[in-house]
């Protein structure tokens, strides 16, 4: 039985899943994603985002709404006579009105182990936390944050040197494989819902400036998570001094390092080891302002350091 589905997404993130969707046999009748941005140096050009791109190039109908809470746009989504909405990463929330039309209303691919990180950014959290798994969850949607009762569920181990980007890509795929088994269950009638446990909830809030800057007075194993983390976007920073100039500079890799001592921030300036409050991080990949990410030994070559702070 084929399923006539609204894909809702707009990252790469989503991209898998819709690609999944229609090798598998679905019917899309509508890809709804968040509409062009300004991009270009001045921010006269709009850049139409991953998931339209994808769908242009299948040649599936695309919309762009700003909102679903008018009475137009809500019309215009019941009207398509949906089975069921399919959200990953959308980033528009769902009125009532939306979350009810479909026949069998909206499951979401969340990147977390429900309850815990439910919100904006669960990857880039998990790892931040030093969590020592994460997963995927395919959820049916409710009015409330990532509240609704789970279909199936994967886990994976987050590595000691893994980035938000490795879990990133990892979950993506993920997220398409199991969708597109909740839905054959759903087809066959046998997908079973499982309410959410009330304990252990988390909130992934969405990564603020001001967090993105490393803390050189936190232990090692913090910081050396806080970079995989944010790795590569937005990117976690210090200040260098650089040729007698303070320069802010993207860490984009690290390893902790054992046996190395010295005061909090003090740097070796040929492994660009750095001492934290405990232990510290070898610094593995870096990105100047403007320039290309460099390893370690091609960034030092490039750019001696002195000092971080």
């Amino acid at each position: 039985m084929v399923l006539r589905i609204a894909f809702m997404g707009t990252p790469d993130f989503s991209v898998p899943l819709l690609r999944a969707l229609v090798d598998a046999g679905h019917e899309i009748a509508a890809v709804y994603c968040q509409p062009p941005r300004p991009a270009g140096r001045r921010g006269l050009e709009l850049t139409r985002s991953p998931v339209q791109r994808a769908a242009e190039a299948l040649r599936l109908p695309v919309y762009t709404p700003r909102s679903l809470r008018s009475e137009e746009e809500q019309a215009r989504f019941q009207a398509l006579a949906l089975d069921v909405a399919v959200v990953a990463a959308y980033g528009l929330l769902l009125p009532k009105a939306v979350l009810d039309a479909p026949r069998h209303g909206c499951f979401n691919a969340h990147a977390s182990l429900l309850p815990r990180w439910r919100g904006a950014a669960p990857v880039q959290r998990a790892i931040m936390a030093g969590d020592a798994e994460t997963g995927m969850m395919i959820m049916k949607m409710d009015e409330g944050l990532d509240t609704g009762a789970v279909a199936c569920v994967e886990k994976v181990a987050i590595g000691q040197d893994m980035t938000a980007g490795e879990l990133h890509d990892r979950l993506s795929q993920m997220a398409a494989g199991l969708m597109v088994q909740a839905l054959a269950a759903l087809e066959e009638g046998t997908l079973k819902l499982v309410a959410q446990s009330g304990q252990g909830v988390t909130y992934a809030q969405k990564i603020s400036k001001e967090e993105t800057r490393i803390d050189w007075r936190q232990p090692a194993t913090g910081v050396h998570k806080h970079i995989c983390g944010l790795s590569p976007f937005p990117g976690a920073w210090c200040e260098m001094e650089i040729a007698g100039k303070k320069e802010r500079v993207k860490v984009l890799q690290s390893q902790l390092v054992k046996g190395f001592k010295g005061k909090v921030g003090q740097i070796e300036p040929e492994s660009l080891t750095v001492c934290c409050a405990d232990g510290a991080v070898r610094l593995v990949r870096l990105q100047r302002a403007g320039g290309k990410p460099l390893d370690g030994g091609a960034f030092v070559r490039g750019a001696p350091v002195r000092a971080v702070f």
